[in-house]
């Protein structure tokens, strides 16, 4: 995705953003696109709190001045702006490239409004092309690894990789929540709502990656502007 397309996405996204509302930020080099050009607007005098999804973009929001609110003792979250690894036609997401899901997923199942911004080429048919990330608790990591890798198996979902996802000095990644991840190299996921509620049921698993009935809209940008898909269309 070009620094223009996802400029231009992110740039849509703002015009949704009305005076005295409380948003939630996503994670991400597109979200944090938005963030900077939101930081702008705060610059000239629009009033705005947010909540952000991750330790960084906390960290850009509160440097570019941007009022931040405690989740717990925030009002209503109004609108959210997030990115996503894929979508498909029903707007089902698989998110957690960044590590920051199980925040994300907090946020924008709060919202009034989840609106993604991405690009054509995180588009798809069928989800799974992305691995799915699923965050789980370090205490028992192998086990829950092996009882995912068995309940892919009852669903028919044979010979699909599951990775710890790992640092570049290869120790196991810690999320913002302390949890690790495991990566699904699932390729396709034939039933993304009976994957989706069998991984909740696993004990040791936190949250997983698949953002079911949750967005509203996805803005798509391009070189030379953006098309908005909503769940209505």
């Amino acid at each position: 995705m070009s620094d223009i397309a996802k400029r231009n996405a992110a740039l849509e996204a703002l015009n949704l953003v009305e005076e005295g509302m409380t948003l939630g930020l996503g994670t991400g080099s597109t979200a944090a696109i938005f963030v900077d050009e939101l930081g702008k607007k705060v610059k000239e005098g629009f009033d705005v709190v947010c909540v952000a999804t991750s330790e960084a973009t906390d960290a850009q929001a509160r440097s570019l001045d941007i009022p931040m609110a405690d989740l717990d003792t925030a009002p209503a979250i109004h609108l959210t702006v997030d990115g996503a690894d894929e979508f498909d036609p029903e707007l089902r997401l698989v998110k957690g490239g960044g590590a920051a899901l199980l925040r994300e997923k907090i946020i924008a199942d709060s919202s009034d409004v989840m609106v993604v911004i991405t690009d054509a080429s995180k588009q798809v048919k069928q989800l799974g092309a992305f691995p799915l990330p699923v965050e789980v608790n370090p205490f028992g990591m192998a086990l829950t690894k092996a009882r995912v890798e068995e309940t892919l198996e009852i669903l028919g979902m044979n010979g699909i990789h599951v990775n710890v996802r790992l640092n570049q000095d290869g120790t196991p990644l810690l999320t913002d929540g302390g949890h690790h991840i495991l990566d699904l190299h699932c390729k396709a996921i034939p039933d993304a709502d009976m994957l989706g509620a069998v991984l909740d049921q696993i004990p040791g698993v936190v949250e997983h990656g698949l953002f079911l009935d949750i967005a509203d809209a996805v803005i798509v940008g391009t070189e030379t502007g953006t098309e908005t898909i909503s769940r209505e269309d």
